[in-house]
Order: C-alpha cells, then structure tokens, then sequence
C-alpha cells in the first residue's frame, strides 16, 4: 500500500506541474470561456491541487468518505456526491453516516476518461491482458533461448563461444526498444512480408472480411514478442552462462561427477537450479518492466495495450487514465514481487522463512 500511495502521489504532482488543461484538450482552444469553467467546476479542476489530490485518494481507498448533496452545511471540506453519483461505484455499501457524511465500502474507484466518458476500470480490463499477453510471450521467449543458449556456452566454452556471446549480448542489451521495434517491423513485416507472411501492424484479434467477427490472430503476436524479448534475451544468456561457469566449479558437482553422474544430469539437475536463481531475479523486474515498457513496441505494431492507451492519454492529458494504467502497473509489479519470493523458496530452500 505504501508503495501505491507514492506511486500515486509522485505521477498525481507531476501531471499537475507539466502546463496543459485537459478541458481545453477536450472543448478545443476556441472553446466558450463559460462551458470551459463549467467543466472545469464538474470534474473539480477549480479547487486547489491539495483538494483534488485528497479528492482522488478519498475515491481510491476503500473506506470513503462522502457528504451527500442534501447536506448542504455539514463537513465541507468532504466531497460533496449525490446519490445518483453512487451508482458510478461497481460495488458499495454505505456503512454509516456520520454529520450528513456517509462512510462508504466500495472498490477502488478510478473515475471516467474525460476523453471517452467511459470507465477507467473498463479501458483497462480492456486493454490490459494485450499486454499481459505480449509481455508474457516475450519472458517465456526470452527464458527459453536464453537459458538454452546460456548453457550451451557455458557447458562448451570455448573462447569463440565466449567472444560471439559477449558480442550478441551487447547488441541486445544497447538496442533501444524504439528502434528495435521499427527495424523489426520494417525488415520482417515490410522487407520480407511476402517470406514471412507476417503483418508490420495488428492485434490479437482481427476482423474477419466477410462480416463473420473476429478471429484470434496469432501471428499478429510474433513480431511485438520477439522485439520485446530482445533486450531480457541478452540479459537472461550472460546470466545463466555466468551463474552456470560459477556453479559449475564447486565441489559439489565435482563430487557429482565422481560418483559417475552423465554431464547433462549434473549440469540439468545439480548446477542449473543453482544457476537460475540470479536469472529469476532478473526476469521478475524485467517482466515487471515489460508492462510499462512495451509502450514504444506497442504504439510500433499498433498493439492495442495499455502503452497505446498511455500514450492516447498523455497526448490529450487524460489524467483518470494515466493514473489508472500507473496504479494497475504498480500493483502488477508488487504482486510479481510476492510471486518471485515464492520461486525463490523453491529454487533455494535456505531462503524460506519457516
């Protein structure tokens, strides 16, 4: 929770800073001066950047605090709601009012898109398992080859085997994600199209063109996963090579060897397990990453995820959906880091707490 709460506080101050008015974004610049300060006063954009700040935590916790519209004197420094307003909530119940100030338990409410006027929890339950989809392929990818290829070079070691990954590796880990993503889609998409069959731009669905609805495209994933994967790929082949070449040389895995055990049971068994525990390290923040930083990948293949719907908000100051998709990460990477201390636990029994 702590970490939520500055993760709000820190992006709500900020957006704050940076110059721009979202009801001019949404009226246009030669909006009337009147409905602009009429918009400005619904969605309480003329209080003070303190008010609207405890405003928006009083609607994120789930024990709220609201005056209701028929008490007109009671509590002022409560945000006053109508009735007709808690409907806006999915789910509430009003436990008890105190002076006029009902005291409510709902969940988290991220308020309305002031583009769309649709639900920020339903923009991104939309958008969001694109890009669980997309950052998920692009781990497994990037996991798979790159513990197959790190043992390869560590179990071989051989001083080209050596040179050639350090080489790959550096490529992959100073390609910006951005240009990745153009030369990829360009040479695979557009360059070699006609080989590949695969598209520069797509979706996970697609339409199909003789009306009968969408169709789950697989393909359309390939080029956004494969770009995405590159950079934890490079991480993930020095990891394994390095931990591997270090497990590799300790006495129990000669003791291993002694006792007549086949290479790739030492190395499978004994060392790897031993091995992978920095790697996992590694791919828990990575993946963590991914979610907030396929935002240049998915605006390149035109992914329909949280980057396009982040990057949609920022250009129109849509301020509810900037920081619904931050809070959504947020918790994304603290349930990733619960996840990695339980495969801890299993990889390395010293580390459980009994």
């Amino acid at each position: 929770m702590a970490v939520l709460w500055g993760v709000v506080t820190l992006v709500f101050f900020l957006f704050n800073i940076v110059p721009g008015d979202p009801v001019r974004m949404m009226l246009g610049q030669r909006a009337d001066e009147d409905d602009v300060q009429a918009i400005r006063e619904e969605l309480g954009l003329n209080q003070s950047v303190f008010k609207q700040y405890t405003d928006y935590l009083n609607d994120l916790m789930p024990i709220s605090f609201y005056r209701n519209s028929v008490g007109k004197d009671a509590a002022s420094h409560v945000r006053t709601i109508s009735q007709n307003d808690y409907s806006r909530f999915k789910r509430h119940c009003v436990l008890t009012t105190i002076d006029d100030v009902d005291v409510v338990l709902k969940v988290p409410y991220l308020r309305y898109s002031y583009q769309s006027k649709r639900s920020v929890g339903t923009i991104l339950s939309e958008a969001f398992p694109n890009t669980l989809i997309l950052a998920a392929v692009a781990i497994a990818f990037a996991l798979i080859v790159g513990v197959f290829i790190g043992v390869l070079t560590a179990v071989f070691n051989t001083e080209f085997l050596n040179k050639l990954t350090l080489f790959v590796t550096t490529i992959g880990m100073s390609l910006p994600s951005f240009f990745a993503a153009i030369l990829v889609a360009w040479l695979f998409g557009y360059v070699w199209e006609s080989f590949t069959g695969l598209s520069m731009t797509g979706n996970l669905y697609s339409v199909d063109d003789y009306g009968n609805g969408s169709y789950l495209d697989i393909k359309n994933l390939i080029l956004p996963a494969f770009t995405l994967g590159l950079r934890p790929l490079a991480v993930v082949v020095e990891l394994t090579r390095t931990s591997l070449l270090e497990a590799l040389s300790m006495d129990y895995i000669r003791t291993a060897r002694a006792k007549g055990l086949k290479q790739w049971r030492v190395v499978t068994v004994h060392a790897l397990r031993n091995a992978m525990t920095p790697v996992v390290t590694a791919i828990s923040g990575w993946f963590a990453s991914l979610l907030a930083g396929a935002v240049f990948v998915e605006y390149v293949f035109d992914w329909k995820g949280i980057g396009v719907i982040i990057v949609d908000a920022l250009d129109t100051f849509d301020f509810p959906v900037i920081m619904g998709a931050v809070l959504l990460i947020g918790f994304m990477l603290i349930i990733i880091n619960v996840v990695v201390d339980i495969i801890y636990g299993i990889l390395d029994p010293r580390v459980r707490v009994y």
